[in-house]
């Protein structure tokens, strides 16, 4: 269940109309409370919500009062702030600055392109079938690893979508196996498989034939890298989609990734396609941050992508 609360102060009035009231019973108050926040987060209906007893907080003048959502067996807690005199009702949303789930993306033995040793590290969450991600793959390189030369590095994790994207799950782990013994060669794959995604499903649209065409493409690639062949094979053959998995569910939970693509420019987050130039902003903003001037560049007139840029 995902409740998507205001990331900023939220003050309800819990008082009608401008003259003085006295304080309402308590059936009524919960009432009250209940109709306003349902009204404010658009709650559904079929959702139902409980208001537990109310506590001293932190701040003067306020009491917490911690409300509970539920639905389809789930639940989730959340804290407002209710004034004395109960005429306000305040939500607000605390932002440990100690703790950003982003600077802790794993990319340990990750493939890396660019520079390994920059300081500006862009993390694409990506989805070998997805199109949309196979645009952005296209947004990123190479111009932008051309702008930015070895100011930047950037590192692909794998979020296969495999309820719509029968064979991302097979490329991810085709990808892996490669990246297992030569980085160049993972990306040699994951260029090719974003530039001829369609060519890969086929006009049958049958995952036994793309996974065949994947195994296919992945051997090309291998010889043409001279990887051990034998090892390879075997590795393909496997199909252990153990590790891809892991990091998939990693990053749905603590990212709260739930489509692709999505990016981490040293921790800001990017969800969607997004233009170009939206991109090297973000970029510019980093390394401005790591005390390092951006290169100079015109702006590219990039068109503004569709309001689906993401696939979920």
């Amino acid at each position: 269940m995902r409740l998507r609360f205001l990331a900023c102060l939220l003050v309800v009035s819990l008082a009608v109309g401008c003259k003085a009231q006295s304080t309402p019973p308590s059936s009524q108050l919960n009432h009250r409370i209940e109709v306003l926040v349902r009204s404010q987060f658009n709650l559904p209906p079929d959702y139902e919500m409980s208001i537990g007893a109310r506590h001293p907080s932190q701040f003067t003048g306020y009491d917490t009062l911690p409300l509970t959502f539920m639905h389809g067996g789930k639940s989730m807690n959340v804290e407002f702030l209710i004034s004395a005199d109960n005429t306000k009702l305040v939500h607000l949303d605390t932002l440990d600055l100690t703790q950003n789930p982003a600077d802790a993306i794993p990319i340990a033995g990750r493939p890396i392109r660019g520079n390994a040793n920059a300081k500006v590290t862009v993390v694409n969450f990506d989805d070998l079938e997805c199109p949309y991600c196979a645009r952005m793959h296209e947004t990123i390189f190479p111009a932008t690893l051309d702008h930015y030369k070895n100011l930047v590095k950037f590192v692909y994790k794998d979020v296969p979508l495999t309820e719509m994207h029968p064979w991302a799950l097979h490329a991810a782990v085709d990808a892996n196996c490669l990246a297992e013994q030569n980085s160049e060669i993972y990306w040699s794959f994951v260029d090719y498989v974003h530039a001829h995604g369609q060519e890969i499903s086929g006009e049958s649209r049958d995952p036994v034939k793309s996974f065949a065409a994947l195994d296919r493409i992945a051997k090309q690639e291998g010889a043409l890298g001279k990887l051990d062949e034998k090892r390879l094979d075997a590795c393909i053959s496997k199909q252990d989609a153990t590790k891809v998995e892991a990091a998939a569910t990693e990053a749905r939970k603590q990212l709260n990734i739930d489509g692709t693509p999505v990016l981490f420019v040293n921790g800001e987050r990017i969800t969607g396609l997004v233009p170009q130039e939206q991109l090297w902003l973000v970029i510019d903003r980093a390394l401005r941050a790591e005390g390092i001037q951006p290169p100079p560049s015109a702006r590219p007139a990039a068109p503004a992508p569709a309001a689906a840029n993401t696939v979920k």
